[in-house]
C-alpha cells in the first residue's frame, strides 16, 4: 500500500490551520488523517496540530490490540480531551477545535473515523463514493430535503459545522468500514478541496490524471487555480 499527501494555506488565508499525517506501518497497512482547525487566528492551527500529533502518538503506542475501531476511537478521544482541556484553560485558545478524518487501510478493509466536515472518498474505476457524512448545518438541511447537493455547495453557511474534536469533553465520532480491493483508492481532504473541486474532477485526477504520486498536487493546483479561499489538504491512499 502507498500513501501521499499535501497541504497548503491556499491563495487567500495568511495561515494554514490544516494539518495531516500519513504513515505506512511495518505490517504494510496505512494510517492517515486530516484535521482542519477552527477558533481564531492562533487557536485553529494549534487545535489541528495537537490533534494530529496526539492521535498518531496514541495510535502508534497502543500496539494495535483489540478491535481496530476501538483503538482508533481511543486515539481520537485522547486527542479530543487534550484539545478540549487547552481550549478551556488557555485564554488564547478559547473555543478552538478541529475536524478529523482518519483512516486505517489494510488489504481487505479500511476503517474510517470522522468528526466535522473533512471527508473520505472511496475511488476506483467504477466511480467515486463519499464514505463519511459531514457534521454540518448544510448536510442536515440536505438530509431534510431543504437543500439540494448543488445548493449546499454554494450555501453561505456551508462552513458551519455541528460537531468538532475538542468542542466537548466526550468525543462522539462516526466510524465506517469500507471493503478494499486491489487498485482502490481512498482520498481524504479538508473542505478547502471539496468546496471548490467536485467529485467527478477528483475521480478523473485519481484514475486518469497521471502518476499517483502527483495526484494530490494536481488537485491542489486545481483548487489554487480557482482562488483557493481556504486552506487545502489532500491525502491519497492506494491499495
Amino acid at each position: 500500500m502507498q500513501v501521499w499527501g499535501v497541504t497548503s494555506r491556499g491563495a487567500i488565508r495568511q495561515q494554514n490551520q490544516d494539518a495531516y499525517a500519513a504513515k505506512v506501518l511495518e505490517d504494510g497497512r496505512v494510517i492517515a488523517l486530516v484535521c482542519d482547525g477552527m477558533g481564531g487566528a492562533r487557536a485553529g492551527n494549534v487545535a489541528s496540530a495537537m490533534a494530529v500529533e496526539l492521535f498518531m502518538e496514541e495510535f502508534l503506542k497502543t500496539g494495535q490490540d483489540g478491535p481496530i475501531q476501538e483503538w482508533m476511537g481511543h486515539a481520537a478521544s485522547v486527542a479530543n480531551q487534550s484539545v478540549f482541556y487547552k481550549s478551556v484553560h488557555d485564554s488564547d485558545c478559547a473555543g478552538m477545535g478541529t475536524t478529523m478524518v482518519a483512516v486505517l487501510a489494510g488489504e481487505q478493509e479500511a476503517v474510517i473515523l470522522n468528526e466535522g466536515d473533512s471527508r473520505c472518498y472511496h475511488i476506483n474505476t467504477d466511480g467515486i463514493v463519499l464514505i463519511t457524512r459531514d457534521h454540518s448545518l448544510v448536510e442536515d438541511l440536505v438530509e431534510r430535503g431543504e437543500l439540494t447537493r448543488e445548493q449546499a455547495r454554494t450555501h453561505p453557511h456551508k462552513n458551519l459545522i455541528t460537531r468538532a474534536l475538542g468542542a466537548e469533553p466526550i468525543l462522539m465520532a462516526d466510524c465506517f468500514h469500507q471493503p478494499l480491493s486491489g487498485g482502490d483508492y481512498l482520498l481524504l481532504c479538508s473542505d478547502g478541496l471539496s468546496n471548490v473541486v467536485n467529485e467527478q474532477e477528483m475521480l478523473y485526477e485519481v484514475i486518469h490524471g497521471g502518476e499517483d504520486a502527483q495526484c494530490c498536487q494536481r488537485l491542489l493546483d486545481i483548487a489554487l487555480s480557482r482562488g483557493a479561499p481556504d486552506n487545502v489538504t489532500v491525502v491519497l491512499v492506494k491499495r
